[in-house]
């Protein structure tokens, strides 16, 4: 711009000095020349220096002197010296009809018009009279002080300017047409901004440009139609338009408002994939909104779930298209929490109610029936002339069938006092259900209470007979066998067909009842007819154990024949209780006087069972048999190998009887008083005390060593005090208090007892006694002191017990390897189902406890086999393997045996096998399986509040590491409203609030 300048203030100067040519060579105009050269050089210090100096000490003329003033001027302007602009006003004022003044007022305008000084650009370009400059130079002069009063927002002001210089149809006119159709596109004079801006479009510069400009002009004045026309074409043309994206946006917008939503979508998506922008909210509804009425349902979800994140009109309209969109993806748990999100706000009433209809129909549809039934409880209170109120009776009938809040419902069915034969069949559904809860939770009465509830509406005939079965269960586990052999008699009574699944599960609880009453004959009858109903089904239930229960009626009532058969079925049917069915055909066929068989069979349960519970008793019947057959020699042997084996068990002190009644018939006399003062020393208190007395008396006489017996007959006498001794007297007393649960006195007098008689016959049981009583007292400090003294004796089976107690002990106090050996002593010589079971879910627990995580995993195996004698043995144990398996590193095994978990066990150990499967799937950053897992299984879950926490808290994670944040605070949101777990409610809040802070 300023070499333009140059030119022309050469040109304008020039012309004077040709006027003046006989001057040339004068001296005053050799130095203008030089001082002109200085400034064409850009020498504008020495200019300026030159020319001042000039005007100070020579004789001018007077085009001599302007030339001089104006270089002097313009040199100062080019040094920014403060000067300069006063300098160039002054020549403008003082030469005001000179030509060379328009060339001054243009300097001085470019001056500041280039330096962005706008306001000083305008005042000097107002110096100016147009009339002097030509028409380009006009035009430019008014399109620079129309650009400078735009830069200045003063659109009033810019606009005349640019009407002037479109006026002239300059090169510079297509600027001015295009900022004046801005400037009228601001002002909302919409018919001058299109007529300017076509008019700049035919400008090369501007043909880019014009376009988003002209569609956002048909857009605002509802020119949908003719931005649709006028844009569709330039975007197909494939020209590089400034702003694309935008007309883009303008091009959805226009069909949005005409309901062309595929073409709307279209452009959306355009705008959003260039990059370059952002939508606003509402722009992210209508996105999202196109997306869904075209049937893009996920796409939709992309867009409604951003514009949804606000608690305003558009969030609660995005969150109700929202959950609409993921129902037709079949996504029910997002629809949930996006009609829940809808319901709590009030901005639009009828979508606030239609979405509190479908959040509850969304819920019962995924299987959450809880949160169906509150949320169905809530819509028919908050509009009881709701438009879905009948559809919502319909399906709270369904959702309360199915809940496990149990108790709710039935609050809730009472209200009504005329029930539908829907509700009804309901109610029978969901009290016997509660009564379940409490029979699994051991809570008898309540559950004989609800099977009550439950049998005042037989809608369901096969369920009203299964009721009557299950008081049966529930009484016999709380003892009242009188009362369940009528509750099983009423299943019976009630004629269902010979197979149906709860008369066949009849016969086996009857035959219990029946068999713990004595009641034999009835009894076999039972077992028989469950046994033969199961012996082809592949479902065996509990077959084996039925079998053995049948040979057991048989033999109590010498069937010996019929027993011994039933005895040999099981084993050719490989019964899981084969152990015990070779020890009881031993018993039967040692009746039989079958000794030869039933000695073959002993000695398989010996040899092939060696950690049977059974083997003990095998041993001794072996010894037994061979007494009776004479074969002393291989009765002593027998007995040798029990008390060498095993010499914790019962049978030692009968087992020495044996062999010293062997001995005897051997003449080894000897050996015989050995035994027999084995008894009196070490079993002073066994049934057979006496008898090894009288035999200990008969053998040394034998001898000629009566002498010694007054020493052992002392010690008997001690030992065995007689009824009315005190001594016994206390120890019974004593012993009364504790069977009687008064276990605080009971320790005290044992206390007593024991400190009056530190040697007495009955030491090991006091021992045990005192110790147990202390520890049901609740001072297991002194518990323990009696249980180390009772280690300290001689083996017997309460040393055993204490050993199992002090195993037990060391587990609660965390003491995980101290318990081990107590635990691995106590297993090895548990004496029935309960003590093996104990033993070894303390041996799981203590081995994982301490890193052996393999040993762990086999005695949860091991657990796994005892199913049913402790409560919630088996989901303990897959529990514990699983967490095992995952310590070894052995992933897809331990998803494998949560899985199990999972499926079968509706526990608080399921519960929490559930969150570290879903755990387990989001290590592995599988986060839709995690998903899958928490909203597929959780429901029977509920009641376990911290789990069922743990849980969504983590499916809020996943929700936050796929991007899912709408989801991710809806789902953290309904913790915190909903939870009763104070620790969970603080970790939701706490994650809700940074996910806000994001």
């Amino acid at each position: 711009m300023k070499n333009c300048l140059f030119a022309l203030l050469g040109l304008g100067i020039s012309l004077n000095i040709s006027a003046q040519s006989t001057l040339y060579q004068s001296g005053s105009q050799v130095l203008l020349d030089q001082n002109l050269e200085f400034f064409d050089k850009q020498l504008f210090s020495a200019s300026s220096f030159e020319n001042s100096r000039l005007l100070r000490h020579a004789k001018l003329s007077g085009e001599q002197q302007k030339s001089a003033e104006l270089h002097r001027a313009m040199s100062a302007l080019e040094l920014e010296s403060p000067d300069g602009p006063g300098l160039m006003k002054a020549y403008i004022l003082d030469h005001g009809k000179h030509p060379s003044v328009a060339t001054a007022g243009l300097y001085l305008g470019d001056h500041f018009f280039y330096k962005r000084n706008y306001k000083e650009a305008i005042d000097a370009f107002s110096l100016i009279q147009p009339e002097s400059l030509s028409p380009s130079q006009q035009a430019d002069v008014w399109f620079k002080q129309g650009y400078a009063y735009f830069q200045l927002k003063d659109y009033a002001n810019a606009a005349p300017f640019f009407d002037k210089a479109k006026s002239l149809n300059q090169p510079i006119s297509a600027d001015a047409y295009y900022y004046s159709g801005f400037i009228a596109l601001e002002q909302g004079n919409n018919a001058k901004a299109i007529a300017d801006l076509q008019a700049a479009s035919k400008s090369s510069e501007y043909a880019t440009k014009v376009p988003y400009l002209l569609t956002a002009l048909y857009y605002q004045q509802g020119s949908y139609d003719q931005a649709i026309s006028y844009a569709e074409p330039l975007l197909a043309s494939g020209q590089n338009l400034d702003r694309r994206e935008t007309i883009h946006l303008f091009l959805a917008e226009s069909y949005y408002s005409k309901k062309d939503f595929a073409n709307a979508a279209k452009n959306y998506d355009a705008f959003i994939n260039a990059k370059k922008g952002t939508l606003s909210r509402e722009e992210v509804y209508k996105a999202g909104i196109s997306f869904f009425e075209t049937g893009n349902y996920q796409r939709a979800t992309d867009y409604l779930k951003v514009s949804a994140s606000d608690q305003d009109e558009i969030g609660q309209a995005s969150s109700f298209y929202l959950g609409h969109a993921y129902l037709k993806l079949d996504n029910f748990p997002f629809a949930s929490t996006s009609f829940q999100a809808a319901s709590k706000a009030s901005f639009n009433r009828e979508i606030q109610e239609e979405s509190l209809f479908n959040f509850a129909k969304t819920n019962l549809q995924r299987g959450s029936f809880q949160a169906a039934i509150s949320t169905l409880d809530e819509y028919l209170d908050t509009y009881p002339p709701g438009k879905f109120r009948g559809e919502a009776e319909t399906l709270l009938s369904e959702a309360l069938i199915n809940t496990n809040d149990y108790l709710r419902a039935i609050e809730q069915m009472d209200k009504i006092r005329t029930k539908s034969n829907r509700i009804q069949s309901a109610y029978q559904k969901v009290a016997f259900y509660q009564a379940m809860v409490y029979y699994r939770d051991q809570k008898y009465k309540p559950a004989l209470s609800y099977l009550d509830k439950s049998q005042a509406f037989p809608v369901d005939r096969d369920l009203f007979l299964e009721t009557h079965f299950w008081k049966g269960e529930i009484l016999t586990a709380d003892g009242n066998l009188p009362q369940a052999i009528r509750a099983y008699e009423a299943v019976r009574a009630l004629n269902p067909a010979s197979n149906h699944p709860f008369l066949i599960k009849t016969h086996y609880g009857l035959g219990y009842a029946y068999f713990n009453s004595k009641q034999y004959p009835k009894a076999e009858e039972q077992f028989r007819a469950y046994t033969q109903k199961l012996q082809s089904s592949s479902e065996k239930q509990y077959y084996d154990d039925a079998l053995l229960r049948l040979g057991d009626c048989q033999y109590v009532q010498k069937k010996f024949s019929e027993s011994e058969a039933t005895f040999y079925r099981a084993i050719n049917e490989q019964n899981s209780g084969i152990d015990y069915a070779y020890f009881r055909l031993a018993v039967v066929q040692n009746f039989q006087t079958k000794n030869s068989e039933a000695l073959s069979n002993l000695d398989r349960l010996i040899s092939g069972f060696p950690s049977s519970l059974y083997r003990e008793d095998a041993m001794f019947q072996k010894g037994q048999i061979y007494l009776e057959e004479l074969r002393y020699q291989e009765a002593s042997r027998a007995f040798t190998d029990l008390i060498s084996s095993r010499p914790n068990s019962p049978f030692v002190p009968f087992a020495l009887e044996g062999r010293a009644v062997a001995n005897f018939s051997l003449r080894n006399y000897d050996q015989t008083i050995a035994d027999y003062k084995s008894i009196i020393d070490q079993h002073p208190n066994s049934q057979n005390s006496e008898t090894a007395l009288k035999g200990l008396q008969e053998t040394l006489a034998l001898q000629g060593r009566s002498a010694e017996f007054g020493d052992y007959l002392s010690r008997y006498k001690s030992s065995n005090p007689g009824a009315g001794n005190v001594q016994s007297l206390e120890y019974e007393a004593a012993k009364s208090l504790y069977l009687d649960k008064n276990y605080a006195q009971a320790a005290r007098a044992f206390e007593s007892y024991l400190r009056s008689y530190p040697q007495s016959a009955q030491k090991a049981d006091a021992l045990y006694f005192a110790g147990d009583a202390f520890l049901q007292a609740g001072d297991t400090e002194r518990a323990l002191t009696y249980f180390k003294q009772l280690e300290r004796e001689p083996a017997s089976p309460q040393r055993v017990r204490a050993m199992q107690k002090m195993g037990a002990l060391a587990l609660e106090k965390g003491d995980y390897a101290a318990a081990i050996p107590y635990l691995e002593t106590a297993a090895q010589n548990a004496r029935n189902k309960v003590e093996e079971a104990e033993s070894v879910q303390g041996l799981m627990i203590a081995n994982f406890a301490t890193g052996n995580y393999q040993a762990s995993i086999t005695y949860a195996d091991q657990l796994v086999t005892l199913d049913g004698i402790l409560p919630e043995t088996t989901p303990t144990a897959l529990l514990t393997k699983a967490k095992a398996q995952k310590q070894l590193r052995q992933i897809p095994a331990s998803e494998a045996t949560l899985k199990s978990l999972v499926a079968d066990f509706k526990t608080i150990q399921g519960a929490e096998g559930l969150y570290l499967l879903a755990l387990s799937y989001q290590e592995k950053q599988d986060y839709q399986q995690s998903n899958d897992a928490i909203f597929e299984n959780s429901g029977p879950f509920v009641d376990y509040g911290y789990w069922y926490g743990k849980m969504f808290i983590l499916l809020a994670d996943n929700f936050v590491k796929t991007g899912e944040q709408f989801q991710a605070k809806a789902t953290l949101e309904s913790i915190v409203e909903n939870s009763n777990d104070p620790e969970i409610k603080a970790e939701a809040e706490s994650k809700l609030k940074n996910l806000n802070q994001l």
